[in-house]
């Protein structure tokens, strides 16, 4: 894997301007501030509960929301883009190197179109293609990679199961030869049998087109079969950031321990051991000061409620994590 960096954002921060009328205004901050680096031709995995504003970093990676705070840069060696003011041709070109694979692959693909079609869309939408004829040799090449058949491309997409539906979406966002792609829970709607093979496919396609991945899940256990690095994301901003294996070996911030701990086991002595985190995610829109988990942390002390901590490295190369107290607590666990 390389070294290079093809994403980095710094004190990026996307938020919306909700409520009507002069005196009801508020922003809903639902990235707050994330600092992160993106190596190319990495598998790279953000987790996190519902609300924690992962879906919004990914769509602002892929220019998809605005960024209203910070910055972002994308770098694949031919072109450099600042994503938070491109637009016009450079975002034209940008959507070619950047796509998204939904997570229902039910809802995503259109019931009126072909399979062929819904594959060959991006193509002829970008103009990427000059001819019919080379826009089906491209859909037909990048529809074996994602091991559909060429029957499958005179079909609709009633026809198929969810696995292939979701092959299907695959590529659909593979068909321009991007080089970025952003995977939301791309699996979660899947049957479990399914997961393993869609996954399998997603790791091969990384190996063979040199892509790089952005992989969003809530899913633990599919983040530690398939990423090399992993971000956790709390209330739209990031505590804790490490190589897969060391973050799953030695969690350092409570919010990832508690996620861990929720990992059901099969071992009769491990069941009942999940530790419960009191509460629900603070509103967005009216956030707790200090350290943004303190309201539901059992370790959270007074500097916790009045000092927000920053990322800090944690004592081993890419592991970096947000907590006044992961030393004193690492300590004794």
């Amino acid at each position: 894997m390389s070294s290079e960096i093809l994403i980095r954002a710094d004190g990026l921060s996307v938020g919306f301007n909700i409520g009507s009328g002069l005196f009801n205004k508020q922003v809903l901050k639902a990235v707050d501030a994330v600092s992160v680096e993106i190596e190319k031709g990495s598998f790279f995995g953000l987790v996190g509960e519902s609300g924690s504003g992962k879906t919004t970093l990914g769509r602002a990676f892929l220019k998809a929301v605005p960024i209203t705070g910070g910055h972002a840069t994308y770098d694949d060696g031919e072109v450099q883009y600042d994503l938070a003011e491109i637009d016009g041709a450079e975002l034209k070109d940008y959507r070619k190197r950047a796509q998204l694979i939904f997570q229902d692959p039910y809802a995503a693909l259109s019931p009126r179109m072909t399979v062929r079609d819904i594959i060959a869309e991006p193509l002829e939408v970008m103009g990427l293609t000059s001819s019919r004829a080379e826009t089906d040799e491209r859909v037909r090449e990048i529809a074996a990679k994602c091991r559909l058949n060429l029957e499958h491309l005179r079909r609709f997409p009633h026809a198929f199961s969810g696995g292939q539906r979701q092959r299907i979406s695959i590529a659909r966002a593979l068909v321009s030869d991007p080089k970025f792609v952003v995977a939301d829970e791309s699996v979660a709607a899947l049957d479990v049998s399914i997961q393993a093979d869609v996954l399998n496919l997603l790791k091969e396609l990384q190996r063979d087109l040199g892509l790089t991945f952005m992989f969003i899940s809530h899913d633990l256990s599919v983040v530690a079969h398939t990423c090399d690095h992993v971000a956790v994301m709390y209330l739209g901003r990031l505590v804790e950031t490490a190589p897969t294996r060391r973050l799953f070996e030695t969690p350092k911030h409570p919010y990832t321990k508690a996620l861990f701990s929720a990992i059901p086991s099969l071992d009769p002595d491990d069941r009942g051991s999940a530790q419960k985190l009191e509460g629900e995610i603070p509103s967005p829109t009216n956030q707790p000061s200090g350290c943004k988990f303190h309201t539901r942390c059992p370790s959270a002390v007074d500097q916790c409620k009045v000092e927000e901590p920053k990322l800090e490295n944690a004592g081993s190369q890419g592991h970096e994590v947000a907590c006044h107290r992961w030393q004193e607590l690492f300590e004794t666990t």
